[in-house]
């Protein structure tokens, strides 16, 4: 039986159940109101009469007049039509027989007194035939409306029963089903593909119970055949992460540790089959090298670590694990995001490209330091070549020398920077901090420059006001900073053109910036324009320099505390600009 047929049933029974009731209280109301007129009707039919014919007599007196008698002979005519109880027609012949008595003509007054009196003795006993007929029908009409009181109350209970028998069994019919539907499917949320339904009947539910038993089945089926392939992943992934060279630590979104590789283990002094599943946030009041870990920041410099009897370079790099969003119930999307459901933290071992690093430093370091006294000595040598004293040259040679004059420059600009290079990578940048005017910093870098820009007829505008406020700088170092922007804006400028040079107070900070009005550097080019050995292409006008001008300037601010950047677009110039705090 379908489910509407069986809702239909129901209500149809609930229907049917409402009109008995109704039609019972019907038939007990009617019954009571029919016994209520039977008791009013002819008994005060009857009481009238008699009392009509009662104030006849009084209000008339003997004889009786014609209009009297017409008027007393009326009402006991109705009177004798109105006999309804036993007893009342023989009391109604003895009134009209007292009545003869009392209209005949030749009997005297003292007889008609008599028959007067015989007449309301008659009146009695009708009156009282009629109340005891009214009691005892009032007796049985109070028995008639108790009992059908009596069975409207039986009635209403048994009606009352099955309604609430209905309310109670029936709303189950349909909530059981649903609810046994709802506690299958959060069973198979948690993957139990063991669980079943069974319905008795062939309405919808058993049909749906069917199908739904099927799909169990068919996920039991899928869930086995894959889960050994699952299992088989699983242990191969955990094989890689054990064999991997790297420290890595697995964490779930509750920071509980999910996988720990032995390398991990051995750099954390820490047993690898006890701290999984352990919480991280207390694990890292134990271990140091853990809490440095799980820092919510991760610097650039790598994590110097002892391990395998030596100091080990570490680059820690933090992933975190993201998984697609099932929870979020929305409608016609066509992107579902992930939600975060952990992070893995790697340790990278970088000894071996640090050593290498190092190495690489140290080399540069002693080849520029071994070039740079040839070189200055080279210089030496042309500079007396130059001099007349010793001889004098002609015009090739003299331009030979200029040229010889000019790549020394270069050679001993390029090694000075690869000295303060190797300074700054190992660590052995030393800076004489001394408060000072920022103006006279930028005076001191612009007349360093100021025969370049003279030879090419660039004009150097310094923009600042008086009364700046002092910054705690290496002089020398912030005036190279400058002087490196002034002759990369010298090389890129155009002859007759202008360099501004500002410094200006901005936020308790002093800002320095130089501006050329060059072709500009392309975006691309502009986030690398810091890096080591990083060179702008050229057109092949312009010569480029070594590539590390730039990387130590910005290692010389930032060891000053300060930033450095650059504001740059095609045809409008380039702004290269820094910021050092303000000494209160």
């Amino acid at each position: 039986m379908k489910i509407k047929t069986k809702l239909r049933l129901g209500f149809g029974f609930l229907f049917l159940v409402i009109l008995i009731f109704g039609g019972i209280s019907l038939y007990y109301m009617n019954e009571i109101s029919i016994r209520s007129k039977l008791i009013l009707k002819d008994n005060y039919e009857t009481l009238n009469y008699t009392s009509k014919m009662r104030s006849i007599l009084d209000e008339h007196t003997l004889p009786l007049s014609e209009q009297a008698k017409s008027l007393f002979e009326k009402q006991l005519l109705l009177e004798g039509k109105n006999v309804t109880e036993t007893g009342e027609g023989k009391a109604v012949a003895a009134l009209k027989a007292a009545y003869e008595n009392l209209v005949i003509s030749s009997s005297s007054i003292a007889e008609k007194q008599k028959a007067v009196i015989q007449v309301r003795l008659r009146f009695k006993l009708i009156d009282d035939l009629n109340m005891n007929a009214i009691v005892k029908k009032n007796a049985a009409a109070q028995a008639s409306i108790e009992k059908a009181v009596t069975y409207v109350i039986f009635t209403a209970s048994v009606c009352f029963l099955i309604l609430f028998s209905f309310i109670v069994n029936f709303p189950g019919f349909v909530a059981n089903p649903l609810r046994a539907f709802s506690d299958a499917i959060h069973e198979i949320s948690r993957k139990n593909y063991k669980q079943r339904l069974e319905f008795k009947g062939s309405d919808e539910f058993s049909e749906l119970a069917d199908s739904f038993n099927v799909m169990v089945a068919e996920l039991n089926k899928w869930e086995s055949s894959n889960l050994a392939k699952i299992q088989s992943e699983k242990l191969r992934i955990e094989t890689i992460i054990e064999q991997m060279q790297d420290a890595i630590i697995g964490l779930n979104e509750k920071q509980e540790i999910l996988f720990f590789n032995k390398v991990a283990g051995q750099l954390m002094n820490l047993d690898q089959g006890q701290v999984i599943g352990m919480n991280a946030m207390e694990l890292k009041k134990k271990n140091d090298l853990l809490n440095r870990i799980l820092q919510e920041q991760i610097e650039d410099k790598p994590m110097k670590i002892y391990a395998d009897q030596k100091e080990s370079y570490f680059q820690l790099e933090r992933r975190e694990i993201r998984v697609p969003d099932y929870d979020d119930h929305v409608d016609n999307t066509t992107v579902r995001t992930g939600k975060a459901a952990g992070q893995v933290c790697i340790l990278k071992n970088i000894t071996r490209f640090k050593e290498l690093d190092e190495a690489k430093t140290n080399f540069i370091a002693t080849v520029s330091h071994e070039l740079k006294t040839p070189i200055s000595s080279i210089k030496m040598s042309l500079k007396l070549l130059d001099d007349e004293r010793v001889g004098s040259m002609n015009a090739e040679q003299k331009e030979l020398v200029q040229h010889i004059k000019e790549d020394c420059g270069r050679l001993l600009k390029i090694t000075s920077e690869l000295l303060d290079l190797a300074q700054v990578e190992t660590g052995n940048l030393q800076l004489n901090f001394v408060k000072s005017d920022p103006r006279k910093i930028a005076i001191y870098a612009m007349d360093a420059v100021r025969f370049q820009a003279e030879q090419k007829s660039i004009e150097l505008e310094f923009v600042s006001r008086n009364n700046l406020p002092q910054v705690s700088v290496d002089i020398e170092k912030t005036a190279w900073v400058l002087v490196n922007f002034l002759s990369n804006a010298l090389r890129y400028s155009v002859e007759k053109s202008k360099i501004v040079i500002q410094v200006i107070e901005n936020n308790d900070r002093i800002e320095f910036s130089v501006k050329d009005f060059g072709k500009g550097i392309e975006e691309q080019y502009q986030k690398r324009l810091f890096d080591k050995y990083f060179q702008v292409p050229t057109d092949g006008n312009n010569k480029s320099g070594s590539g590390l001008g730039l990387a130590i300037s910005k290692d010389f601010i930032e060891a000053e505390n300060g930033n450095i950047w650059v504001e740059s677009a095609i045809g409008e110039g380039s702004r290269f600009c820094f910021s050092l705090p303000i000494v209160h």
